[in-house]
């Protein structure tokens, strides 16, 4: 029901979200991890850009491989997993990142490691996809403990990712990789322990079924909407960190506290606000807000620009949880389906946002990055009022219970 708030005690309490098997806290530490790599090359990229002679755009490059493959691998997921299982999905998920993290704290020109990059990108495509509906399958207490311990497992993951790659980062940027490659073998060998093979779906999933799924108009006024926001928010995660120019440890810690900020309204302020206001007034709202706050980060001093990186992380997680939850209740298609669908489209403004920005620059000032990226969200929140017909359709069904998926916030209705 729409106004079921996921903290009440009861499933979805915290005496149900604790009380979990092994294997359900195995799949969410990895998940952890999986969006850790995410926001990890955020304090070292003027490390990476200087330690192997790279340009901001070159640089920029390895969110682009990573976010082009996990856009292009999302039609892939569903395809995989309805035909090995879940369980042997994460599997392959986590083996491809561990290889490819390693090689990528290996690279000797960044050419190498944009290509090790994409290769990530799709190992973590496979993982992330796929692990929300193996611990929703494994977890004890119904599916709201589960999704809400998923939810608790991006938070966390996108908040402690640009620590850790601050704090081994400061040494040498190849220490992250490494990091990050020893911590997903650890998981490897904890799924593997813990958690038995989930049951099959009964329809194997077509490569096409996402693509078929974005003609309904509701899905695709969501995922067009969702592609501009997501260019607004990957240009402060790429962008950002260049204009600051601040240590690993500084950089780190700013973007740590925009983590928590994400976390924080991602889980607990934006369900409370679409009870109280509407899911569509809190999702045009919030993107006007990131609009402003773009700007003032874009033409603000040093301090202003900290501040504005920090709060934009409070309306990046209200934009996270609205829209997933009404691109997944809006269509009548399954809803991985429909989430690879959405996931599809908006991934594609993931990938172009750190390659653009760094060049707008070039060709302009380091302003303009920002006032593109504003407009953006707001091409976003007018697409939002224009199609509200089409969004709003079965919003009585629609409730903030959280999912997550593929690095940035998915939630189930």
């Amino acid at each position: 029901m729409r106004g079921e708030d996921p903290f009440d005690e009861g499933d979805g309490g915290a005496g149900g979200l604790l009380r979990q098997p092994k294997a359900v806290w195995a799949t969410a530490g990895a998940s952890v991890v999986a969006f850790m790599g995410i926001g990890l090359v955020d304090p070292i990229l003027p490390s990476i850009a200087k330690g192997l002679a790279a340009t901001p755009s070159q640089v920029s490059l390895l969110f682009t491989s990573y976010f082009l493959i996990t856009a292009v691998a999302m039609l892939l997921t569903g395809w995989v997993s309805s035909r090995i299982g879940g369980r042997k999905t994460l599997l392959a998920g986590l083996a491809l990142v561990v290889v490819f993290a390693a090689l990528s704290g290996t690279s000797s020109s960044v050419t190498e490691l944009v290509g090790f990059r994409a290769g990530w990108g799709l190992g973590n495509a496979l993982f992330v996809s796929t692990a929300l509906a193996v611990i929703v399958g494994a977890a004890a207490g119904g599916s709201a403990a589960a999704i809400l311990l998923y939810e608790s497992a991006l938070g966390l993951g996108m908040a402690c990712g640009p620590l850790l790659g601050a704090l081994l980062g400061d040494a040498s940027w190849r220490y992250p990789f490494f990091g990050t490659a020893a911590l997903m073998a650890i998981g490897f060998v904890c799924i593997t322990a813990f958690l038995k093979e989930q049951p099959r779906p009964a329809r194997r999933t077509s490569l096409l079924d996402p693509v078929r799924a974005l003609g309904h108009g509701g899905l695709a006024s969501a995922a067009a909407s969702a592609f501009f926001y997501n260019y607004a928010f990957f240009t402060v995660l790429a962008f950002t960190p260049f204009v600051l120019n601040m240590t690993p440890y500084a950089s780190g810690a700013v973007f740590f506290a925009w983590g928590l900020l994400l976390a924080v309204f991602s889980v607990l302020v934006a369900p409370r606000l679409q009870r109280r206001f509407g899911s569509l007034q809190v999702l045009g709202g919030s993107l006007v807000l990131l609009a402003v706050d773009l700007l003032v980060l874009g033409y603000g001093n040093h301090t202003v620009a900290v501040v504005g990186t920090i709060v934009s992380g409070a309306f990046i997680g209200l934009n996270n949880t609205v829209f997933t939850e009404l691109a997944l209740g809006v269509s009548d298609a399954p809803r991985p389906v429909a989430s690879a669908g959405y996931n599809f489209v908006r991934w594609f403004a993931a990938a172009a946002a750190p390659f653009l920005a760094p060049k707008i620059e070039e060709w302009s000032d380091v302003h303009i990055p920002f006032v593109v990226a504003a407009l953006a969200a707001v091409v976003g929140a007018v697409i939002v009022g224009v199609r509200r017909g089409a969004l709003s359709q079965n919003a009585e069904e629609l409730r903030p219970a959280h999912a997550t998926e593929d690095g940035v916030t998915v939630f189930a209705d």
